[in-house]
């Protein structure tokens, strides 16, 4: 089974479990209704946001722990100039 097939099986899973306790077919033990009426309608964005802060810090921890590659810049530089010479075989003006 592929991943994609795991998660959405997993969160179609989790959403129709939200959508019964949401709309009352399904009792939430030892939690006040009202409580739960409250609560509920809020997850959605809870999970939201707390799923943008925790993007924000991968991103950020990513750039943060970059390493530099010296070889790959010269590697880099190098593929460019022959990318600009090809071009220039080619009567194409490059700079």
């Amino acid at each position: 089974m592929a991943r994609f097939h795991r998660v959405a099986i997993y969160s179609s899973i989790l959403i129709s479990i939200y959508l019964l306790v949401l709309f009352d077919v399904l009792p939430i033990p030892l939690i006040d209704a009202s409580i739960a009426q409250e609560i509920l309608p809020v997850i959605p964005w809870w999970l939201l946001v707390s799923f943008g802060s925790y993007s924000l810090w991968s991103l950020g921890w990513g750039v943060f722990t970059f390493r530099d590659c010296p070889e790959a810049y010269q590697e880099l530089l190098q593929e460019i100039n022959e990318a600009k010479n090809d071009l220039r075989s080619r009567a194409v003006t490059v700079d």
